[in-house]
């Protein structure tokens, strides 16, 4: 785990979804502000040397935008819903 002064991580919470692993990381500013991690790691596997890489995407998120995004991703996923049914 990724651990120096200025990026401690605070909470951390991981799931796995078939080849992505998704990670959810509660860290703290230099200004001891709160904010959110969420990376996407998916394995990648080279079929001729059999070598193993991991592609990363990560999204900063602090907490002066976290209700627009509950909002906006709770928007996302009741039309999901709807839409399936």
């Amino acid at each position: 785990m990724e651990n120096n002064q200025n990026n401690d991580f605070l909470f951390s919470s991981t799931f796995k979804a078939g080849r992505r692993t998704y990670f959810f990381d509660v860290k703290k500013t230099r200004g001891e502000e709160l904010y959110l991690t969420i990376t996407e790691s998916k394995k990648f596997t080279n079929i001729d040397t059999g070598e193993v890489k991991f592609e990363k995407h990560r999204v900063f998120l602090y907490k002066e935008d976290f209700e627009k995004f509950m909002e906006s991703l709770t928007n996302s996923f009741d039309y999901i819903k709807k839409e399936s049914e």
